[in-house]
């Protein structure tokens, strides 16, 4: 009975440090987003490639989950890397009053209201800034986390190679 009573013991401290081991944060809340959005476009044109703005916030698990998988997973990183300026677009939709500073709802409309998907969402914009393709989050999941396959079927259809620039 002790040594069950230990398992749970340490069982629960190390839940207990994991849920409070700190989230990297990616999202910036103090820059203008569609300033960001214009420099990723003009890096990205003068590049060769595309812009991947994921919509989200540091509020919201999934959105700091994918930011994690991209950035951990070396051949997903490298496929954006070698395609790609991808940027952490700030909004979050549970703070109205957050829609009225800093040109919110210009951006959200400039990147087709991606919201309506749910967050994270991810907008591929082409090298002229222009909408070409925006990714509901949620088909690239697999149970607590993402699909290396879906995710790496996504990023490859939306090269400037597979569209043809």
């Amino acid at each position: 009975m002790k040594r069950i009573i230990l398992i749970l013991c340490a069982m629960a401290v190390t839940a207990m440090a994991y849920c409070q081991t700190p989230v990297k944060k990616v999202y910036d809340e103090t820059i203008d987003p569609n300033l960001q959005i214009s420099e990723a476009v003009e890096k990205a044109s003068s590049e060769g490639k595309y812009v991947v703005c994921q919509v989200g916030g540091n509020w919201c698990k999934w959105c700091l989950r994918l930011a994690a998988f991209i950035e951990n997973d070396v051949e997903v990183k490298d496929m954006v890397d070698n395609n790609f300026v991808y940027i952490h677009v700030n909004y979050n939709p549970r703070n109205p009053s957050e829609a009225s500073k800093g040109g919110v709802d210009e951006m959200l409309s400039r990147l087709g209201n991606p919201g309506r998907f749910g967050y994270p969402a991810l907008v591929v914009l082409g090298n002229k800034g222009e909408v070409l393709h925006i990714q509901d989050s949620s088909f690239l999941e697999s149970g607590e986390g993402y699909d290396k396959k879906k995710v790496m079927r996504f990023f490859k259809n939306w090269t400037p190679a597979a569209v043809g620039k």
